[in-house]
Order: structure tokens, then sequence, then C-alpha cells
């Protein structure tokens, strides 16, 4: 059994990958041959990737891939995307090209504000917080001048703050619900660096207020940080075309539209096929997430409760036929940001916003929104027709072949050989091993 070990974080990266291997590997070799093969040969990239978190021992790559052809608003644009999940980049890749000659996508930024709250417990009369909050509420916004100067140099800052009485959920519960405009950065520091000013704002003149100090009752503050749920933050895309346009493997545009159409409305009344149905959306967001730099953990949380924001959990895009046209399109909150943090650290990430055409941070909100539109019509596309398998399929054969170290002629045989044939990871070993016999 493993011992705790002390200063950890002060070994430098040598003696942590020592300590891991006489710890739990037992084999210098493979400290060798699968930490250290990762590290970077330029002492200077390695550096800077050491210093992005704490205790690295290596590195881990995920493939680096472009889906190109993507007309939105009139202009070409090719997505970069950082995923392991084979056809991903496939699905996207076809979606552009099939919406090519027809119009391509159309993007709109619905709202770009971000949230953050002050979580308060206040165990006294609801109307003397309500008019403390009144009285000293330019006070509130002049403790952060100085924090917010670059900001609002850049037409961004505090919006407003407004008290929420949530004590009808929680005894004593009450909010300092704060709104804010933070353009191409994400704004996560400079948020939660605001929130804490407000906080201590708030709490000092509280202490020193005759109407808490009569009654002995004074607020005090729990928490204060950002919320990831931004439902003001919003981004719409859409695709349409007419539905004789849409004939698909085999199908006609108007059967094949009737389809997709049901099949969207199944993930609208459905929790179950509503969550994979989205899983399906962020492969395409996440991967442009990731590719940019951005935190994804925050949008996938903030997208997911956006799926539920009316009480059920449902299908982030919607589609219909109208007037004999198809219209298929998402809706979905993003903050994103194109300057601050990796945007600006990550040699990959920086290349990634000049393939982009360095976009700023509304409009990577459109080219995100789109991926994960792509995906969805993707995904949809193959399972009203020839069925999701087919095409993840595969990719995943050359996933198999590739771990079974496969030569290139034994490659050419098997590829033709499972168009016609089910693929499994069984069925691809036992031919495999045919072949070698």
């Amino acid at each position: 059994m493993a011992k705790p070990v002390s200063g950890f974080s002060k070994k430098n990266k040598e003696e942590k990958v020592q300590w891991l291997v006489s710890t739990f590997l037992n084999d210098d070799s493979l400290a060798n041959s699968t930490l250290k093969q990762y590290w970077n040969t330029n002492k200077k990239l390695q550096k800077l990737h050491d210093g992005f978190i704490e205790n690295t021992i290596s590195n881990y790559y995920l493939p680096f891939a472009i889906a190109p052809n993507f007309l939105i608003n009139n202009s070409i644009y090719t997505i970069p995307m950082v995923i392991e999940e084979s056809s991903v980049v496939a699905a996207a890749s076809n979606t552009a090209k099939f919406w090519l000659d027809k119009g391509g996508f159309t993007t709109e930024v619905i709202s770009t504000t971000k949230n953050g709250q002050i979580h308060i417990n206040f165990f006294g009369n609801n109307t003397e917080i309500q008019n403390f909050f009144s009285e000293i509420k330019p006070d509130l916004f002049n403790s952060i001048t100085s924090i917010e100067k670059n900001m609002k140099k850049r037409g961004g800052g505090l919006l407003d703050i407004s008290l929420v009485n949530s004590t009808e959920s929680l005894e004593g519960y009450f909010q300092l619900h704060c709104t804010f405009e933070t353009n191409d950065a994400m704004g996560a520091n400079f948020i939660n660096t605001c929130l804490e000013e407000i906080a201590k704002t708030f709490e000092n003149i509280a202490k020193t207020h005759s109407v808490f100090i009569a009654n002995n009752t004074f607020p005090e503050v729990a928490i204060s940080i950002l919320s990831n749920y931004v439902p003001e933050c919003l981004v719409r895309a859409s695709v349409q075309c007419p539905v004789e346009q849409l004939s698909s493997n085999g199908i006609d545009g108007k059967t094949f539209a009737n389809k997709f159409v049901r099949a969207v409305a199944i993930a609208s009344v459905e929790k179950r096929r509503a969550v994979t149905h989205n899983k399906g959306i962020m492969n395409g967001v996440d991967a442009v997430i990731l590719a940019t730099g951005n935190d994804f953990r925050a949008v996938e949380a903030g997208v997911h409760s956006y799926a539920a924001k009316d009480g059920n959990y449902t299908s982030l895009t919607s589609a219909k036929v109208e007037n004999g046209v198809f219209k298929f399109s998402i809706e979905i909150p993003l903050a994103l940001g194109t300057i601050g943090g990796l945007t600006s650290l990550h040699p990959l990430v920086k290349l990634a916003f000049d393939i982009l055409q360095k976009p700023n941070a509304k409009e990577l909100m459109q080219i995100v929104a789109v991926a994960g539109l792509a995906q969805n019509f993707a995904a949809l596309r193959s399972l009203v027709t020839t069925g999701i398998q087919k095409g993840h399929m595969k990719m995943h054969l050359m996933n198999i072949l590739n771990q079974l170290e496969a030569t290139t002629t034994e490659k050419e045989k098997a590829i033709p050989y499972f168009k016609e044939n089910t693929i499994s990871h069984s069925s691809v070993v036992s031919y495999i091993d045919k072949l070698r016999s």
C-alpha cells in the first residue's frame, strides 16, 4: 500500500517521475518509454507546458485536426478541432460539404452578458436588507472602479447589481446577482475579482450600519463566484433548404426531412435520447473549445443546464419543415474568450486562431455553434438513413487495425473485406489472425 508523500509539489519533474515509478510502477523503463517520450525536446516549450498546471510529469497528446469548407454567413472557414473520438472530424467535414452549395450556415449572437453571485446569509427583516442594498448600491459600484478600469476602456465592465430574495428556497438566503460584459475575454478572473471586492464592501458597510446594529443581526457573505450558467450569453446557428435538396443515401428529400424532424422531436420529449443527442452536439462544440484554449467543462455545464432550463432536459436543436423548406437550428449559451488564459500562451491555440482568421469572442461563439449544429446534423443523418454504426465503425476499424499493428498490406485487405462484413473487435482480430496464419 502506498504511503502519503510530503512536499511533492516541491520536487522537480524528474524526482516526481521517479517517485511515481518506485511507488506504483516498479519499472524504470515505463517512465522512459511512456512518460518521457512525450516530453518536448524544445526545453522552452516544455517549460511553458509545465507551467500550465501543477505536478506536471508529462504531456498528454490529442489529435489536432481541421474540418474545411464551412460556409458561415457567406464566408468560408476551416475549423480546428481537438478530439480523440473517431468519426467526429469526418462527420463535421461531410456536413460542411453537404451545406456548402445550399447556402451554408447562418449565425447570430443574441446576447453576451455574463454573471456572478454573492451568496448571503441573513436571518433578519427582509425589508431592512432591501433598503440597505438600495442605499449602498452606488458604493458597491464604486468599490471596483480600479479593477474594471481596463475592462471599461474596452467597453465592458459591471452592468448591474440586484438583490434577489431566495428565502423561499432556503431560509435566510439572499443573493447579489451581478451582470457583466467582458468583450473578448471569457472573464472568469475579472468577474471573480469584482465579486470578492463587492462582497467585502457590502459586508464592511453592513457591520457599521445602524439598522443591523440595533437588531444585532448582520448579513454575512457565504460565497462569491461567477456562474457558468449563462443563458443571457446566447448564440444561434441554422441551416435551411428546400426539401428536394435533401435526398440522402437513397432516400428522397421529403422522406428524409420527415424522418429527420421526427428524430429531433423524439429528442425533445425523451430525456434518455436527449442526453445522447446533445452529447453528439458537444462532440463538435468541445473539439473547437479545446482547440481554442477555452474551458470546455464550463461550457458543458452551462449548455446542459440550458437544455433543462424549462424543467425538462431536452434537445438543444430544433427542426421543422415549413412551406416545403427544411429548417434546422441550434441555440446555446457560450461564454468564450479570445484573449487571456491559454489563448495567448499555447502555440497551437495561437495557430487555431490564425486558422479561424483571428475571430473576436462573438465570432468564435458563432463558429462553435456551427460546429455543434454540424455534428448533430451528421449524427441524425446517419441515424435516419444507414444507421450510426456504419460510419463510426469504419473509422473504428482503423483504430483496431492500429492496435493490432497491422501492416499496410493487411490494412489494404481488411478495409474492402469489412465493407461487406460486420465490424467488431473480435471479428477484426479473427480476420487478421487468419491473414497471418
